[in-house]
């Protein structure tokens, strides 16, 4: 038996004089770090709060450590003028949350500096708070506060066309109630898996769903959802297109992707510290 090979060679190729190579269309709009537009050195009078806010934010950066608890600046008693300025600085980043109707968190331009609004009293946060850390503390509580500790098995009779669901609810299940408790982790990569549209319908009926979802921008989206079920996410990615790239169930506190890295944190230390030397 003898294979057929590729075409090569003279002929093997489209003729036409206007034809046009076509390439896969590559992610866009990537953000890169830019100094933001502040007011001159001299013209900072009256931002004495505002620049005393952000001391303290370059202080938990300095002495931040791997995985230790976030640190916290009340900003809620500032004017608008000052707010206005801590806003400049800090800018807004690639990761937002919102976690139901009592918290949003939005990550600044600094990765692991956060600001976080919760509750709303005529239109204006009840407290404002930057937090700097991995990601805000109170996002899993909110996300699972209410959660089933386990996957509930399904009842009654399986819908047709089921492939692989019982068996990833089962994986699942076997992994958040693991003697690892919230420290467990574990991953499903859906886009690897053979299923069909009744799988994801099912999964999604047994797991539930939470009230926290994560937007982290850079190339493409990824999308992050709590489920009903403890520890349980949804993770999405999607490019430049919004087309959905890689389709995943992850069991962590918070997935990887939400998080900011040491490396970042510290690289967020020297940047701030560059901008605030401005005005010494």
């Amino acid at each position: 038996m003898t294979s057929t090979p590729f075409p090569l060679g003279p002929g093997s190729q489209p003729e036409e004089d206007d034809a046009v190579l076509e390439y896969m269309a590559l992610p866009e709009g990537m953000a890169t770090w830019q100094r933001p537009v502040l007011p001159e050195p001299g013209d900072v009078k009256g931002l004495e709060s505002g620049m005393a806010a952000l001391d303290q934010v370059l202080e938990a950066l300095r002495h931040f450590k791997l995985g230790q608890p976030t640190y916290e600046i009340d900003v809620t008693p500032l004017d608008d003028k000052n707010r206005a300025f801590v806003d400049d600085v800090l800018g807004e980043g690639e990761v937002s949350i919102i976690a139901g109707t009592e918290l949003q968190a939005q990550e600044s331009v600094l990765a692991g500096v956060w600001r976080v609004r919760t509750g709303a009293e005529q239109g204006k946060p009840a407290a404002d708070v930057i937090e700097v850390g991995h990601v805000p503390a109170r996002v899993h509580e909110i996300a699972f506060r209410a959660a089933r500790r386990g996957v509930a098995a399904p009842e009654g009779q399986l819908a047709d066309g089921l492939l692989a669901a019982p068996s990833l609810l089962a994986e699942l299940h076997n992994a958040v109630t693991s003697d690892k408790g919230d420290d467990a982790e574990h991953a499903i990569n859906l886009s690897l898996l053979p299923h069909t549209p009744e799988d994801l319908v099912l999964l999604d009926q047994q797991l539930g769903q939470g009230d926290v979802h994560i937007l982290s921008r850079g190339y493409g989206n990824c999308r992050i959802s709590s489920t009903a079920t403890r520890n349980i996410w949804w993770v999405r990615y999607f490019n430049s297109q919004d087309a959905l790239i890689l389709n995943s169930l992850e069991v962590a506190r918070i997935p990887e992707v939400a998080f900011a890295a040491i490396e970042d944190i510290h690289d967020s230390e020297k940047r701030l510290a560059e901008i605030l030397g401005v005005y010494r």
